[in-house]
């Protein structure tokens, strides 16, 4: 995989990006970078007011997500490949979802500035799954911030995500289904998936991986 020396997992809330992207580090012995979405002063307050304090969410997010990716790619450390759990630009979806026109605006011209400083992924890996499922996995991680988020808002998130990348060409792309597959877990998904990034020659690439074969009785 000497190609992809940077790979970002993204999606949706809940679907499963840091433990992907964690198991992927450890295989591949690279730098794991992680979003520090825990950090965020706003965030609780967003999730039970969306509309009072999504500008706040989005200019923390903005600004820790461009410093924390600046200071680790300028890191001068033994390692040939990184692993991310996030790209930067992933930030315009929830600027589009949550901001009014004038704070979009605002938002635009600080976000463009901060962009040019950004290294691209080699290759990003897009993990998609229904809204049922993402609930599902989201009560199971048991964030407090997270309890009480409206379902409508994950479907509105899902639809963006969707949009945002299949208009995306800035790197090449591997679109995954995962309502039927835990990469975390024992059996062959995750080997097979090594061996669909190997093989990612570039583009977009749709994967629907087979769900795992039930035990014999």
């Amino acid at each position: 995989m000497s190609a992809k020396n940077f790979i970002a997992v993204e999606g949706v809330i809940g679907v499963g990006k840091t433990s992907l992207a964690k198991r992927l580090a450890e295989r591949l012995g690279a730098r794991l970078l992680l979003e520090q979405v825990e950090e965020n002063p706003f965030l609780s307050e967003f999730y039970k007011d969306r509309r009072r304090y999504a500008f706040q969410t989005q200019m923390f997010f903005l600004l820790s997500r461009y410093q924390q990716q600046k200071e680790f790619l300028q890191q001068d450390v033994f390692f040939s490949h990184m692993v991310s759990d996030y790209i930067f630009q992933k930030d315009r979806i929830f600027a589009n979802i949550n901001l009014d026109d004038k704070e979009l605006v605002l938002y635009e011209r600080i976000a463009g500035i901060l962009e040019r400083e950004i290294a691209r992924p080699d290759l990003i890996i897009y993990l998609q799954a229904r809204a049922d499922v993402l609930l599902e996995r989201i009560g199971h991680r048991g964030r407090a911030f997270e309890r009480t988020m409206d379902p409508g808002y994950l479907e509105a998130l899902g639809e963006a995500y969707n949009y945002f990348f299949f208009h995306y060409t800035d790197s090449p792309l591997l679109v995954v289904n995962t309502n039927e597959i835990d990469f975390t877990a024992e059996g062959g998904a995750f080997e097979d998936l090594l061996e669909r990034i190997e093989e990612h020659a570039g583009g977009t690439v749709y994967y629907a991986p087979a769900p795992p074969k039930e035990a014999a009785p």
